[in-house]
């Protein structure tokens, strides 16, 4: 007779959940064996619960439907939680399967019992805890249609062992998930006579993707307009490069972004939010666009992009057209690797349809910009700012697309929180390549210091910002992780490595040291 757990399993399958990212214990062993059971189901085990999440949020990025994780009662939660914080800021549909105690040991607070749906609460829009084996159905039919409503993305469903192994009758589950939210028809006209006001308008769009069509029908509108178009600071995935106009994006640098935005009149939002500083500093603002600027709230974050795009392109006449691709820039291949010639390089050596993880941080800041004039690819950002998410999002994108490559672009203090990443890589031959920017130090925060207004990098201070005493050693710790790696230094180097990594099959690491 099948149980609690095989029902659990039967009702993800049969909604079309197929990935499950796991890192199990004692409590999950009969979830584990459910899944095992379940052949429309595959595992792939995963050394560290924050690889497991942020797998699971790479592959729903990529396939469009949600991935299962499996953790171990609260303490494998909260290892998770950083990166289930980037996932439900990018609206990336993730399932987390957490096992607990049996409901009758609750009360004897064993060593490991925790409050797991309070620590599940503030990065989950639904947070489930069935205590019988017959509620397991219902409440996996309510979980299954919130994440995949509008607005609500990450659940968690903890099962007590009991649950999970107590006997079940045959049952099953069915989701009813809202439609996306479309425009507001009530501003349609205002934002058209707001954005035939040519430069003093800008359209800042967003959206957990910008698919190529909608940067079409973005770029249509400025033409014909005259309007700036930027899309937010961090998009979850954009489609780019090909035929794809290249879109710009508000700079993440407070000084930057005010002065982008400087001259704004008008901001037309179409999928994006107002903009705002990512941290509070001294004498600058928190709001980014003038005191004076208008906003209009044409349609709201998860709504449906295209859909709004296309009625205003509509509404103004206009039709979308491919784009003619600028020439790539170059880079002399007997230079150090500089933020410049990193952009140049990637760019023209992307293979088509790469999907590229992006976590480069303060060397990154021309790698989007020359990779818009480049072959057609995917580009996956950390919308939640929490460090740690391109190792873990490229293993769950590699999962989701095994036949196209996937570039990891990261800084070496990012990398150390997830490194085990590079194991789940090996284990299952995931076509990724690994660049790590090997600047030996937390370099963000050199500039953050002084902008913050806590002063300039002191001998006292440096030494939490340094990676350098001693050294790591990338290319020993990807082989340790049972993925081969080499070291450069010039972008000869790195570009030779990066083509003999585009060339195999399987993993691979590139160590690149500014």
């Amino acid at each position: 007779m099948k149980n609690g757990a095989d029902n659990l399993a039967g009702a993800l399958a049969d909604a079309g959940v197929d990935t499950c990212f796991a890192n199990p214990g004692t409590t999950e062993m009969h979830l584990l064996s459910a899944f095992g059971r379940e052949g429309r189901i595959k595992s792939h085990l995963c050394l560290f619960e924050g690889v497991a999440t942020g797998a699971a949020d790479g592959y729903a990025r990529m396939r469009g439907k949600p991935a299962a994780t499996l953790l171990h009662l609260g303490p494998g939660l909260a290892n998770g939680l950083a990166n289930l914080h980037n996932a439900k800021k990018a609206a990336t549909p993730v399932i987390n399967i957490v096992g607990e105690h049996a409901t009758y040991h609750m009360q004897f607070n064993a060593p490991l019992t925790a409050d797991i749906e309070g620590l599940a609460a503030p990065v989950s829009d639904w947070v489930g805890t069935p205590q019988t084996a017959a509620e397991i159905p219902r409440l996996t039919s309510e979980m299954l249609a919130a994440i995949s409503g509008p607005s609500a993305r990450v659940a968690t469903l903890v099962v007590p062992n009991d649950v999970a192994w107590d006997p079940a009758g045959e049952t099953s589950a069915t989701a009813r998930p809202e439609p996306l939210e479309t425009y507001d028809a009530s501003q349609l006209s205002a934002a058209v006579d707001a954005l035939k006001k040519g430069p003093q308008t800008t359209l800042l769009i967003g959206n957990a993707c910008i698919t190529s069509r909608a940067a079409k029908l973005a770029d249509a509108i400025s033409r014909a307009t005259g309007c700036r178009v930027l899309a937010e600071a961090a998009v979850a995935r954009m489609e780019r490069g090909g035929d794809t106009p290249p879109l710009s994006r508000l700079p993440f640098h407070v000084d930057f972004a005010t002065e982008a935005l400087k001259s704004v009149e008008t901001i037309v939002l179409v999928g994006a939010r107002e903009p705002v500083a990512f941290f509070a500093y001294p004498d600058r603002p928190s709001r980014l666009l003038p005191p004076s600027a208008k906003a209009i709230a044409f349609s709201a974050p998860l709504s449906d992009l295209e859909e709004s795009l296309s009625a205003l392109a509509a509404a103004l006449g206009v039709e979308p057209s491919d784009n003619v691709q600028e020439p790539l820039p170059d880079y002399d291949g007997d230079a150090a690797i500089t933020p410049e010639g990193l952009g140049a390089l990637v760019a023209r050596t992307l293979p088509e349809q790469t999907i590229v993880v992006d976590e480069s941080i303060t060397n990154g800041v021309h790698l989007f910009p020359a990779c818009g004039r480049s072959v057609a690819h995917d580009w996956l950002n950390n919308r939640g700012g929490s460090i740690g998410y391109s190792l873990p999002v490229a293993v769950g994108a590699a999962v989701a697309c095994p036949d196209r490559r996937v570039l990891s672009i990261t800084g070496d203090g990012s990398a150390f929180y997830t490194l085990q990443s590079l194991w789940t890589m090996a284990r299952s031959k995931l076509n990724v390549t690994v660049v790590i920017l090997a600047n030996r130090s937390y370099k963000i925060l050199n500039n953050e210091m002084s902008k913050i207004g806590a002063g300039s990098p002191s001998e006292s201070t440096i030494p939490l910002m340094s990676l350098a005493d001693p050294e790591p050693d990338w290319v020993k710790l990807a082989e340790g992780h049972g993925v081969s790696a080499a070291r450069v230094t010039d972008l000869k180097g790195l570009a030779a490595a990066l083509e003999a990594s585009y060339a195999q099959t399987g993993p691979r690491l590139i160590e690149a040291v500014l």
